[in-house]
């Protein structure tokens, strides 16, 4: 869950944020093409804190139907604002929380969830609900930032940007934290990917087993 402060916070800064470079793009572009190693056609796909569209978008011809969920309303419309200029009939955009959201159990292929997962209250109630929504064999890839990995001290910079209000809140934890709450919830085969980003980001897939007796994808 992400509360209504942070709401507010991410509705102030849709614009900026829109016109911001990405940080790193060669790791960006190397995520993405991992991304594309797990799509098809047919594939259905969810993702969360989406933004301004521009992961969702950039991918949507390698994938069936992507759904993406941002609980900022600016953020929302600025992505569907770029999706109309690139006729995208594959792409939906949804405004709103993943607790509210109404999509089916077992209705996704594939989920991601980008730099998000530092700024939700309850972590683990949502890598809960990603297995809940994933197909048996469905694989989730997160990239999040690992702050208790570092020895900069973030707390200190952030509470004071946060006064200020140019941050929102965010979580500390260690990247063992995450594999820890992904195996919790009941996913395997959980590995991290060497995409040549800065050391505190990790990015990880896991997957959701398959269901008794049923092949393996591509099996």
């Amino acid at each position: 869950m992400i509360t209504a402060s942070a709401e507010e916070f991410w509705n102030s800064a849709a614009e900026k944020y829109a016109a911001s470079p990405v940080g790193d793009m060669p790791a960006f572009d190397r995520k993405k093409a991992h991304l594309r190693q797990h799509l098809s056609s047919a594939a259905n796909v969810l993702e969360l804190g989406c933004g301004t569209g521009s992961l969702a978008l950039s991918m949507a011809s390698h994938a069936g139907h992507i759904h993406a969920l941002d609980v900022s309303a600016e953020m929302i419309r600025i992505a569907r604002e770029k999706k109309a200029r690139q006729g995208l009939p594959n792409v939906t955009f949804h405004c709103g929380t993943l607790e509210a959201a109404r999509f089916p159990a077992g209705g996704f292929d594939a989920i991601w969830a980008f730099s998000i997962l530092h700024l939700l209250d309850d972590r683990v109630g949502t890598l809960d609900r990603f297995m809940s929504l994933l197909k048996p064999g469905g694989v989730l890839i997160v990239s999040n930032v690992c702050l208790g990995d570092s020895w900069v001290p973030y707390r200190p910079m952030i509470a004071v940007m946060r006064w200020l209000g140019r941050a929102p809140k965010v979580y500390f934890y260690k990247r063992d934290t995450i594999r820890r709450e992904l195996a919790g919830a009941g996913f395997d085969a959980i590995e991290e990917i060497d995409v040549g980003a800065k050391k505190m980001v990790a990015f990880m897939e896991a997957r959701k087993p398959q269901a008794r007796g049923e092949a393996s994808p591509g099996s």
